[in-house]
């Protein structure tokens, strides 16, 4: 385990441009796997879960090429997986194992998911349940990984989320997308629309309303070339960051600001954060565009995050618990109890984190109340092997007093290899 030392900071300034986004990398990955041709991508993630994601492709018969450090090329199966002779290994990656599992249940042969030791304890149920009743044959292990699947036919379903879930509904859109009839998938709410966007790219017809996506199968995809833009939730450290320091200046480039995705630009804007957006433009339906964000002269001040907003925010709100202290009044947050199953859970790990730092939190079983006015003080940060919570927690140690420890500051390659680099760039000490 490794550990990183982060001082205080005078401000934030400087500008950005970060590695392709997470979601809209692994949904690229496997489409473009799948699909007929040649893809080509440029700025792909560079985190270690988007890798689990193309070496599982390349198990099952795709062939991925780097003709060098910025692009990639992806030799798609045309529609027909190739059955492994060992585990497709998901590592962490829990978008990797419950999108698969859709697009593989409709596949001819057998195939089994694993995960390191944190994949194996968040729930699979929730796929589990909507793939048996297109008819799919899944095993699971007390609810969890290990996860085998018997491919066969399926039929179309009409499915309502029981939980908000991006990677549910995309696991159900990619059986649906190789099964006879109209798969359809509704939620309560709305979640990111990544997977609708990816696979209209590729050739798909797909229907959408506000609070369902339908497929027609069985459809061909096509090879793309497309440039990914930058990953959201990682420039959320960098924003927040920013947001702390009065007449702080940071400009992100090129960056992805799907409207399912930016709603952390106007609960900044709410705090008082000064934002602006240029140069949007869409791209393969992704909205991209350069954000400038400068702290203000105040302060920040308070917020509440509930409801669906909680489901939007929900990889954004370890970063705004943990420099909830800092603002003036605080910051209040209801109806996440999805952060318990994540890489961590999410809630507890951020209540003794900020314990640890000083600061004084209340706990809910779906979030937290974090009073404002705080002061927060150098502390040994457990990150519990979780991504999210060693880079929140770095944050947070930006405006503290003295030094602040953080362990297991290696899970930070999980999504962002770059993070303390990029960090240490934009920090002035």
């Amino acid at each position: 385990m490794s550990e990183r030392l982060i001082r205080p900071a005078r401000t934030i300034y400087g500008s950005l441009r970060l590695p392709g986004d997470k979601s809209i990398s692994h949904r690229y990955a496997m489409l473009g796997a799948f699909a007929e041709g040649t893809s080509r991508f440029t700025n792909f993630s560079t985190g270690a879960d988007c890798a689990s994601t193309l070496a599982c492709m390349e198990a099952l018969g795709a062939k991925v090429r780097r003709p060098d450090e910025h692009s990639l090329e992806i030799d798609g199966v045309a529609g027909r997986a190739t059955p492994p002779d060992h585990a497709l290994d998901c590592g962490n990656s829990g978008s990797t194992m419950r999108m698969l599992s859709g697009l593989l249940a409709p596949q001819q042969g057998s195939f089994t998911l694993i995960g390191d030791a944190s994949l194996s304890r968040r729930p699979m149920e929730r796929i589990r349940k909507p793939l048996e009743a297109m008819g799919a044959r899944l095993t699971l292990t007390d609810g969890h990984a290990p996860l085998t699947i018997e491919g066969a036919p399926l039929q179309a379903i009409d499915f309502t989320t029981p939980v908000a879930s991006a990677q549910v509904k995309t696991c159900v859109l990619l059986a649906g997308l190789q099964t006879a009839g109209t798969t359809t998938v509704r939620e309560a709410v709305r979640t990111r629309d990544h997977s609708e966007l990816a696979l209209r790219a590729f050739g798909a017809t797909l229907r959408r309303t506000v609070d369902s996506a339908s497929i027609e199968g069985p459809q061909p995809l096509h090879a793309i070339e497309a440039a990914v833009p930058g990953d959201i939730s990682s420039a959320a450290f960098f924003m927040c960051a920013a947001a702390l320091f009065a007449g702080s200046g940071l400009v992100i480039d090129s960056l992805g600001l799907n409207p399912t995705r930016a709603s952390l630009l106007d609960v900044l804007t709410a705090l008082g954060a000064h934002i602006s957006v240029l140069n949007l433009e869409e791209k393969h339906a992704e909205l991209v565009g350069t954000v400038q964000i400068a702290g203000p002269a105040e302060g920040l001040g308070s917020t509440e995050i509930s409801g669906p907003l909680a489901a939007q925010l929900i990889d954004e709100l370890p970063v705004l618990a943990a420099i909830a202290p800092l603002t003036r009044d605080g910051i209040r947050i209801r109806d996440a109890k999805e952060l318990r199953v994540k890489e961590s859970d999410r809630i507890a790990l951020v209540a003794r984190n900020l314990r640890a730092m000083g600061a004084e939190v209340t706990e809910f079983e779906d979030g937290l109340d974090v009073s404002g006015g705080q002061a927060l003080h150098g502390a040994t940060i457990d990150s519990g092997g979780d991504h999210r919570i060693a880079m929140a927690f770095s944050v947070a140690a930006l405006k503290a007093e003295g030094e602040t420890l953080i362990q297991g500051a290696e899970s930070a390659s999980i999504s962002f290899p770059e993070f303390f680099d990029l960090l240490d760039l934009v920090a002035e000490r």
